[in-house]
């Protein structure tokens, strides 16, 4: 699963687009392992890599706040239900301490603020889970991560979870 994953970077390298940094959700940490095998794979090793949870289902940022240690979370406490890990695979705590990596959190509105952007915007209708990555960039407290960067690629993914009536409801909750 890893290896799949990691092919997003090789599409980027086949493009000649190697971005300063690459903004992924994290759950368990099959999609951030797949990205760090990439860019160690393309020698990237400057390519920052930034994961994105929401609040009440952050087990990496839990994780990194502990110095890389295992950390299990009580319970998933977040709309964003398809990030529901409780704890990051070992492989990403490894991972991520080998290579630059910010772990970022958004809060539940943020991320359904960021939903809602999509599909407004895109016409892409995305669950929490990834409009964490994007609420990262719209969110004023973490822009100074992306500043010094000519590039930055953020990985969109994650719609089965979510139809129009899911949408809408999330705008009610949350007063969007």
């Amino acid at each position: 699963l890893w290896e799949g994953h990691s092919s997003l970077v090789d599409e980027l390298a086949e493009v000649g687009e190697r971005p300063g940094a690459i903004v992924a959700s994290v759950g368990g940490g099959g999609l951030l392992n797949g990205i760090f095998l990439g860019v160690k794979r393309h020698g990237w090793g400057d390519t920052r890599v930034v994961s994105a949870e929401t609040d009440g289902a952050n087990c990496f940022a839990a994780a990194a706040a502990a110095c890389f240690q295992p950390t299990r979370l009580e319970a998933i406490k977040s709309v964003a239900t398809s990030l529901g890990a409780l704890q990051c695979s070992p492989t990403t705590m490894e991972l991520a301490q080998a290579h630059p990596t910010d772990p970022c959190t958004v809060t539940d509105a943020e991320a359904v603020d960021a939903c809602a952007f999509l599909l407004d915007e895109h016409r892409v209708l995305v669950e929490p889970a990834c409009g964490a990555a994007v609420a990262l960039l719209r969110a004023e407290r973490h822009r100074h991560l992306f500043a010094k960067h000519e590039s930055v690629v953020v990985v969109v993914c994650g719609g089965s979870g979510v139809n129009w009536q899911i949408m809408e409801q999330w705008r009610k909750d949350f007063g969007l």
